[in-house]
């Protein structure tokens, strides 16, 4: 076998910056910013949504097209205690943020140490530039776009899709699982011919040590939101596990979103 990438599993085990699939669906609340908005102003939509990059343009009405180097993956903000995390750039952003009436102001963004294509890395100073020190202004923010506009006129409009925690009204336990490299065949009332998934789940401490043995393999007759399963790729995964509260009779009745992939090796048939 050989190994293609290898995460540090203390990351891992930190709070992710996780950037689920946007899928539609009911709306409950999330912890608010660290102060109260102004009238018309609902800072609580802040942190009930993954808000994806839609249209950026200067004061001139320019487009920044250097906003947009990764048309599959826009850059997407996420709220969460009084913190913002920046994904879809070259490395990871994140830091502190609060909202005073319309005024979002964000602190000194911290930053992964990766090195990426050109364009990439020159994205993560883009972005940081925009939104880092200083004070934005939230033109309009409900639960389908946020508009923040810049001290230097730069207009930036994002659309927003409700999170995990706001579809299943929770904030689900996080667990680890093993994914094989291979799919089978497996036994499914509905799907004729059906593959599985075969996976395990991966125990590990505070310190990121693994705890016990890995049991068998088992199949996996759902779906991991945000996985896309590549044959020959073996991966552990940090997920996301919800309960579905009324499920369909033909429906699980637990749902797992992928929060991040902590390692992966390729294996030879």
């Amino acid at each position: 076998m050989k190994r293609i990438l290898l995460l540090a599993l203390p990351f891992a085990l930190m709070t992710a910056c996780s950037n689920p699939p946007a899928t539609t669906g009911e709306a409950t609340t999330a912890p608010a910013a660290s102060a109260p908005a102004a009238a018309g102003i609902d800072g609580a939509l802040l942190g009930t949504r993954h808000w994806t990059l839609e249209t950026a343009t200067d004061a001139s009405g320019k487009r920044i097209d250097g906003l947009f180097v990764r048309t599959d993956k826009p850059v997407t903000l996420d709220f969460t205690d009084g913190r913002v995390a920046v994904s879809n750039t070259c490395n990871g952003l994140g830091g502190s943020y609060t909202l005073e009436g319309d005024a979002l102001s964000m602190g000194s963004l911290m930053s992964t140490n990766m090195a990426c294509e050109p364009e990439l890395m020159a994205l993560d100073g883009l972005v940081s530039e925009r939104l880092q020190g200083g004070k934005l202004t939230v033109r309009s923010l409900d639960a389908s776009k946020l508009t923040l506009v810049t001290a230097s006129g730069d207009v930036l409009v994002f659309a927003g899709a409700p999170t995990a925690e706001t579809r299943y009204g929770g904030q689900g336990e996080t667990v680890f699982l093993e994914v094989d490299a291979q799919s089978k065949p497996c036994s499914h009332p509905l799907m004729k011919d059906a593959t599985c998934l075969q996976v395990r789940e991966v125990k590990y401490d505070d310190q990121g040590l693994e705890q016990g043995q890995r049991g068998a393999w088992e199949n996996f007759y759902g779906n991991i939101e945000g996985y896309t399963h590549q044959p020959g790729v073996r991966n552990v995964l940090r997920v996301k596990r919800y309960e579905v509260k009324n499920p369909p009779a033909d429906g699980a009745s637990q749902a797992y979103v992928l929060d991040m992939v902590v390692g992966s090796e390729q294996v030879k048939p």
